[in-house]
């Protein structure tokens, strides 16, 4: 699908002072079903257009969720938008988490920053089926406590259910009373089989090696990782080459890929 179809704002909700997520539903013909892990391009009429993972889904109406973060020109005129403003998406693109290689074994959900967006589906899909895995752990990241993403989701995943919900922050203010430190640390209370255990880890590129080289030391096969790469996503299509890492183009063989596909390409500085 190369022209955006319009999609009409819903609802938004401010997440932090600079991030948002916006609910959108097909003002016609919708788009091809997304899965969690893709990624829309969003068109910012007279603006332009970004890749934005989805956040949310709601298969009845064909509704979409992203959350945005205003860093730029068009992210910002997205942060911006209000319910009955109307933008162009095209998709869906890229790969997704593979949710069925999850089934029957322990779940182990790692989120860093913003890194939490594309894997709220994930978290939302093991939640609502709890039998469908083993053990099921959200571990979240965030610099700071201002910018956790979710907040009043996160407080329902953590008492609703009976998964194992854990966040920390880099730099505690005087109002935390959680964890501090780098979301590495919330493993070692983290309960899975490692070797029957799948994990989705999506944040800064430093905080997916960190955690993915852990969980491989505690015995979680490489195979059974999957991360999301972020590149600078131009046409989406696989045909500019602005995003591409190594042999992979991001936009087209990611985001979602195995950690024994990114772990050499992630550990050279050039690419």
């Amino acid at each position: 699908m190369t022209t955006p179809v319009p999609y009409e704002v819903v609802s938004r909700k401010s997440e932090t002072a600079d991030t948002a997520t916006v609910a959108l539903r097909p003002v016609g013909a919708a788009l091809p079903s997304f899965r969690p892990g893709q990624f829309a391009m969003l068109y910012a009429f007279g603006v332009g257009e970004i890749p934005v993972s989805v956040s949310g889904l709601t298969p009845a109406d064909q509704g979409l969720a992203h959350t945005v973060r205003a860093v730029g020109a068009v992210s910002g005129a997205l942060y911006r938008l209000q319910p009955g403003s109307v933008v162009g998406v095209r998709g869906p693109f890229g790969t997704g988490w593979d949710l069925p290689a999850a089934r029957g074994r322990d779940l182990l959900i790692v989120a860093g920053g913003i890194g939490l967006a594309p894997l709220r589906p994930v978290v939302v899909d093991a939640l609502a089926d709890p039998g469908r895995c083993g053990r099921v752990n959200v571990l979240i990241g965030s610099r700071t406590p201002d910018e956790l993403l979710y907040r009043a989701e996160i407080n329902h995943w953590s008492v609703a259910t009976a998964a194992h919900v854990a966040v920390t922050v880099d730099r505690p203010d005087d109002r935390w009373t959680g964890e501090v430190g780098v979301v590495t640390s919330l493993l070692q209370r983290a309960r899975f089989r490692p070797h029957d255990s799948a994990a989705f880890v999506c944040g800064p590129e430093p905080m997916i090696r960190a955690t993915a080289r852990d969980l491989v030391h505690r015995g979680v096969p490489a195979q059974q990782i999957q991360v999301s790469l972020e590149r600078n996503i131009r046409c989406a299509t696989g045909h500019c080459g602005h995003c591409q890492l190594g042999p992979l183009l991001v936009c087209r063989d990611g985001p979602v890929v195995g950690w024994e596909s990114a772990e050499p390409l992630l550990a050279v500085r050039e690419l």
